[in-house]
């Protein structure tokens, strides 16, 4: 394995690794074939990074971080950084990061805590865009779009497929469900439950993420059944305990129904509710 290339390799995992001369790699670094490391680019650390990825230009990797294959890492962003927590206290906590995700300009993930397990875990196949920040002891899922600017206090789960809008702030041990959608410039205090869509400051529930579940090619059957239970969970205003009841009663079991009644029986925050009258309309959403 070549520790200075001359050329850069094509993406994809082919080829010896490239380290411009003006980057900095420790020797503890393990990097695999066809990595590219660009100019002003400091990885340090015990860093393993898979093979394909890319580190454009001036990217910073630290701490116990492991990063998956064909990566791709814009100016200014990095990973494994110590968090900001002042309970932090320099344990040797990580960051774990999968495979084929983009991680815009000035990105910002930073390693877990000993109060949250940690761990610092991102999945694959995601769009963080320029500006967001991953805090520490968040969980993500695959498939998520993160717009610019949207930022993650600590202890936050993303399941597959959310997008979170642009601006956004998400509240501590907030959990954002599978396939939801979160309007931009919203503040979220509590869960977001799968395949819906959330949006404001303080951020109210507006029906289904219909393009979603479409766009994700959900049978018009089950876009059918979430409705129905969209409406008893969030628009009948029966208490919670007595509309997950009549969800199980009338509503067949399947996949999406569990997943969707599973995810509210274990929230800790409390769930966004919908707001009691609505002028809010939005075309990707489906009441």
């Amino acid at each position: 394995m070549s520790r200075q290339g001359t050329t850069p390799p094509e993406p994809g995992g082919e080829g010896e690794v490239y380290i411009h001369p003006l980057a900095e790699v420790s020797r503890e670094v393990e990097l695999g074939p066809g990595v590219h490391v660009g100019p002003f680019c400091i990885l340090k650390g015990r860093i393993t990074v898979g093979a394909g990825t890319r580190f454009i230009s001036h990217v910073v990797i630290d701490g116990n971080t492991t990063i998956g294959k064909d990566n791709l890492f814009y100016p200014f962003s990095s990973a494994g950084l110590p968090p900001q927590d002042l309970k932090y206290r320099g344990e040797p906590s990580q960051v774990v990061i999968g495979d084929k995700n983009t991680i815009r300009e000035s990105v910002t993930i930073h390693r877990g805590t000993e109060g949250g397990g940690m761990l610092t875990r991102i999945g694959d196949q995601n769009l963080l865009m320029a500006n967001c920040h991953v805090a520490h002891d968040c969980f993500l899922g695959s498939r998520i779009v993160m717009a610019n600017a949207a930022n993650l206090a600590g202890h936050i789960i993303i399941e597959d497929g959310a997008i979170i809008g642009g601006l956004t702030g998400i509240h501590q041990f907030v959990r954002i469900g599978t396939l939801a959608m979160v309007g931009g410039m919203s503040g979220v205090p509590k869960d977001v439950p799968p395949y819906v869509w959330a949006s404001g400051n303080r951020a109210f529930l507006y029906g289904l993420n219909l393009e979603g579940l479409k766009r994700a090619r959900f049978s018009p059957e089950t876009i059918s059944l979430l409705k129905r239970a969209y409406q008893i969970l969030f628009r009948s205003g029966l208490p919670q305990k007595e509309s997950l009841e009549k969800v199980r009663k009338e509503i067949p079991s399947g996949p999406e129904i569990n997943h969707l009644l599973d995810f509210l029986n274990r929230t800790g925050r409390g769930v966004l509710t919908a707001p009691k009258q609505s002028h809010h309309e939005n075309p990707t959403a489906d009441n």
